[in-house]
């Protein structure tokens, strides 16, 4: 079942823009839509942190109510966001990794102007917490690292995609990494490693926040480092496109900017909102 983050409902008229910083571009969208909306959205999880903590000060400025389902961008999963739109989960928001955000553009599913990159997220590594943190300061250290670990986890999503697909091969061990690797299709990276099923886990950065039994040991080397740009847009057949435009010009303002960054995330500040 979709997750729900509800806020009290508001009547109609009773709109009121309690943040200044609004002012600017974001609250005039949020002023063209007359009354209380109920939105829809799917994020998945490189933005789910910054998001779960900007969403009561949009739900407060705009009166709306927002429903949110989170979910990996890609993947097999009951949970994957592509695995509920197949399904005909209703939505007006998508928040996920802009490269198949795009690919839905190209599939009709998403509605091609309403695009809007929100942040840059880099992947790092974590290990259980109170274990010896291994040395990924280069990228000799970073293969040495990867050949005496004995397991490894990461999601079938962005990171985890591209550590099998380009990572592992460009490192000259993809077949050795095979015997050891361990995708996290149900689960986060973080429980598995914290359970300590996994020596060494993978993931965007912002994915770690909040993640009990962990410990940070940083971002890969930037020669290998792969950003992941997270990016907004409106369902084609979206009931609430107007509060959807909204709300992801929100998460591109200045406002949402210092969340975004404190949850280990570049924002990208929409143009016109800098």
């Amino acid at each position: 079942m979709p997750v729900r983050i509800l806020s009290e409902a508001r009547p109609a008229g009773t709109r009121r823009f309690v943040s200044a910083t609004m002012a600017i571009g974001v609250a005039a969208m949020l002023a063209s839509v007359a009354d209380a909306a109920e939105v829809r959205v799917m994020v998945s999880g490189g933005l789910s942190a910054a998001f779960r903590e900007l969403l009561p000060e949009f739900e407060r400025a705009s009166g709306d109510q927002v429903i949110t389902a989170f979910g990996p961008s890609m993947g097999k999963t009951w949970d994957a966001i592509p695995a509920r739109l197949s399904r005909g989960e209703p939505v007006d928001v998508l928040i996920m990794s802009g490269d198949v955000l795009g690919d839905l553009i190209k599939q009709a599913k998403v509605v091609g102007d309403s695009r809007t990159d929100l942040a840059r997220s880099p992947i790092g590594v974590a290990v259980r917490a109170g274990t010896p943190k291994p040395d990924i300061g280069s990228v000799d250290a970073l293969k040495r690292t990867l050949l005496t670990a004995k397991s490894l986890a990461y999601s079938e999503s962005a990171s985890g995609v591209y550590l099998e697909t380009e990572l592992f091969k460009n490192l000259g061990i993809a077949d050795q990494m095979k015997g050891k690797r361990r995708m996290s299709p149900d689960e986060t990276v973080g429980q598995a490693v914290a359970r300590g099923e996994a020596e060494i886990g993978f993931q965007q950065i912002s994915e770690w926040n909040n993640v009990e039994g962990i410990d940070l040991v940083g971002p890969l080397p930037s020669e290998v480092q792969k950003m992941t740009v997270f990016s907004a847009g409106i369902a084609v057949g979206a009931r609430e496109p107007a509060p959807g435009r909204a709300l992801i010009a929100f998460l591109a303002s200045p406002t949402a900017a210092a969340i975004i960054t404190k949850t280990g995330l570049y924002p990208i500040v929409s143009a016109g909102r800098k």
